[in-house]
């Protein structure tokens, strides 16, 4: 027994020496990361005289650049703006996307390869190819510069990924569910919102989080159909204001900007990234 034991610990200690490389680069990785973070929210909360001079905080802890920048960069109304854009998007995307996805995953008809064929070749497509097509339709219809019409555009755009992520959750899915839910008098309507997608919570979570996180940082859309001062978003609120601040000198101001912008989706990485790993792992990007 002891032989056993002494084998198992020894082959143990042979797995993990062959992963400590990996895990030095990831331990130097979030080291550089932890650094970089720390250092823009104490230079954050520095003059810019003391920026220069290497003398960080020396002053102590100044909270009104934080002030001038969301006053200066009007960064209220954008955080509300790209928290309408990214919530409201993400909620039709959902609405639209998990039914197709679920009707791919459970029903075989003539256009079921077709349809997945052309998702793929819409994941494909880079973004930046269908933005002149996009502003000539929108330019047409003369629905420029509006939160609605943005919030369109990143439901349509989104619709590739969200229902090809969610095909393997609703096919991994057993069909027992439906049939004991059918027995029991559900329709499929109610059978799938009640039963089926609560079973992809995971998935559907997981895939919630990346695509809130995505239309929170994205920019060219938000500058091209929304930039006007009162419907900007704040990835783009915040390239003007580091513009202008690096224009005007206001380096301390352009990092508290900075800082403002990126911690709600750190917080949101760090409260959920248990989520994020498990629905990662739990069948959304299988297959």
């Amino acid at each position: 027994m002891s032989r056993k034991r002494d084998k198992k610990s020894t082959l143990r200690l042979r797995q993990q020496a062959k992963l400590f490389p990996g895990y030095i680069l990831l331990i130097l990785w979030c080291v550089f990361i932890f650094v970089m973070l720390g250092w823009i929210v104490i230079a954050s909360l520095s003059t810019t005289k003391e920026l220069f001079s290497d003398a960080l905080l020396e002053s102590g802890f100044h909270w009104e650049n934080y002030a001038y920048a969301i006053k200066n960069g009007h960064l209220i109304t954008s955080f509300l703006n790209s928290l309408l854009y990214s919530s409201a998007s993400v909620f039709f995307s959902i609405l639209i996307c998990a039914p197709a996805a679920y009707g791919l995953a459970r029903f075989h008809f003539k256009l079921n390869e077709t349809i997945r064929r052309l998702l793929v070749v819409g994941l494909g497509v880079p973004g930046v190819m269908i933005i002149m097509p996009l502003f000539s339709i929108v330019s047409a219809l003369n629905a420029g510069n509006s939160k609605i019409t943005l919030i369109i555009l990143y439901v349509v755009t989104s619709i590739p990924f969200c229902t090809f992520y969610l095909l393997p959750a609703f096919a991994d899915i057993s069909p027992s569910y439906e049939e004991a839910a059918a027995i029991d008098g559900c329709g499929p309507f109610r059978t799938f919102w009640t039963i089926v997608f609560p079973l992809a919570g995971t998935s559907v979570t997981t895939l919630v989080i990346f695509q809130f996180i995505g239309k929170w940082n994205e920019y060219f859309m938000a500058l091209i159909f929304a930039g006007s001062t009162e419907n900007m978003s704040l990835s783009v609120a915040l390239y003007q204001l580091i513009v202008a601040m690096t224009r005007e000198g206001g380096w301390s101001g352009m990092f508290a900007a900075v800082a403002f912008v990126s911690a709600p989706t750190i917080i949101l990485y760090v409260l959920l990234s248990k989520k994020i790993i498990g629905g990662a792992t739990a069948g959304g990007l299988k297959g």
